[in-house]
């Protein structure tokens, strides 16, 4: 039954995680940035700062599928950067596995955001009015 009732709603189940993702993402941004959410500020310009634009930014137009695909993969090679350099710190052993190094939710973040950049922002986006 769930084989035939679930595929009609594959697409906005996917608008519904595309939508949620991009505003969990832009969360961050707004930590950093405005220090909400229990966050703390961080400069502006500089590394830190930049990647907190790049999420604010980038997890609203994902969120409401604006330039999505470029949105979204410029959030994905973020993360990718995020993990490499805040994670992983290049070390061997259990360092190495996300559960470990607290960052799991950097690589799920860059895998999704890939993924939406190849998929592209699909039903109740701006992309698709256009």
């Amino acid at each position: 039954m769930l084989n035939r009732v679930l595929p009609r709603y594959a697409e906005h189940a996917y608008a519904l995680l595309r939508i949620v993702a991009g505003l969990m993402f832009a969360q961050h941004g707004a930590q950093k940035l405005f220090g909400a959410l229990g966050g703390k500020t961080v400069e502006l310009v500089s590394q830190r700062g930049l990647g907190g634009v790049i999420e604010l930014t980038g997890g609203l137009l994902i969120a409401v599928g604006l330039a999505t695909r470029w949105a979204a993969f410029l959030a994905s090679g973020t993360m990718a950067v995020a993990y490499f350099q805040f994670h992983w710190k290049f070390h061997t052993g259990e360092q190495l596995f996300p559960v470990v190094n607290r960052g799991e939710l950097a690589v799920m973040y860059c895998f999704f955001f890939l993924y939406v950049a190849c998929r592209g922002a699909g039903i109740w986006s701006v992309d698709r009015r256009n």
